[in-house]
């Protein structure tokens, strides 16, 4: 197995990129017929490392389950909207998050057909998002407040992947680090991610914007996406079938050289994105930049063949 040594990054390198006096608040969101061709792609494709790759695969096993109820959710919330802006950037959230679960399934699928089993730690997505925060037997009311309720929780949920988009279309130690097929397919995720951020935010204002209900809606979320990931991480450890029984272990050590390398957010950044979403007056907009995503989908490789 080939590695790479992890090295200390340019704390000044990578980080959070406050909207500039030009940026655009919004843009026209649509869907980009992107795909990668995952040949010969080799099973520790980040950094040679098999804590960090599987903690990138962690979330590659959430995000394929998690946008189909996103995608569910919102077009069972579509009726309900009155404003025209609010239902056309919802349209095109739907369209966007349709792509990335289709996209990150390609890989999921490869992977597995290379002998990574990732179907027992897919199953406990499944049941989160299909069983736990799935569709009920409600009427009325009842149904409504249920809908509503779950748009709160993919509002914030929403709320930490335009944080890690932001966080990763800075992050310069993926670029010599990261594989470029995955590379490319994360930050074509992560820019979209940042181009969409107001619009769970807003379709939940518009429909409720209960502070109180937006609070509980991350209290829940918060643990539950660090739960999954967690065990992601080390259930796809374990059944490493390039890794001996010795390797399979998740050090302490190792998590720390990788935040620290930059390779993943430090926990005072996550701690730093955790209470954002407390203040009052949040709104997304004022986080990240959507010229930046923007300018990355302009560049992105599988975006550019998808226009050819």
């Amino acid at each position: 197995m080939t590695t790479h040594q992890i090295r200390p990054a340019d704390p000044l390198a990578f980080g959070h990129v406050e909207p500039g006096p030009h940026d655009p608040r919004q843009v026209a969101l649509h869907a980009r017929d992107v795909s990668w061709d995952w040949t010969d792609l080799p099973m520790h494709y980040f950094a040679g490392s098999p804590f960090v790759t599987h903690w990138a695969n962690g979330l590659n096993m959430l995000l394929p389950e998690g946008e189909v109820f996103f995608v569910d959710v919102f077009r069972q919330a579509l009726p309900l909207v009155e404003d025209d802006q609010v239902r056309e950037d919802v349209v095109g959230f739907i369209g966007q998050e349709a792509t990335h679960s289709s996209a990150h399934q390609s890989l999921v699928d490869h992977l597995q057909r290379e002998g990574l089993d990732m179907e027992p730690f897919i199953d406990q997505a499944r049941w989160f998002f299909r069983k736990l925060l799935g569709n009920r037997d409600l009427q009325g009311e009842q149904a409504r407040a249920w809908l509503i309720e779950r748009v709160a929780v993919i509002a914030a949920v929403e709320h930490f992947t335009s944080y890690l988009g932001d966080w990763g279309l800075n992050a310069r130690a993926w670029d010599d680090t990261l594989e470029p097929r995955v590379l490319d397919l994360v930050r074509w995720h992560l820019a979209e991610e940042v181009e969409h951020r107001h619009v769970a935010f807003d379709l939940f204002t518009h429909l409720d914007g209960s502070y109180v209900r937006r609070v509980r809606a991350w209290l829940l979320a918060a643990p539950a996406l660090v739960v999954l990931w967690a065990r992601g991480t080390r259930d796809l450890m374990a059944v490493d079938p390039e890794l001996l029984p010795s390797q399979r272990r998740i050090r302490l050590r190792d998590i720390r050289a990788t935040y620290r390398a930059g390779l993943m957010p430090s926990p005072s950044s996550l701690g730093r994105m955790f209470v954002q979403y407390f203040k009052p007056g949040y709104h997304p907009r004022d986080y990240g930049s959507t010229s930046q995503a923007v300018s990355y989908l302009a560049s992105s490789p599988a975006v550019r063949e998808a226009a050819r």
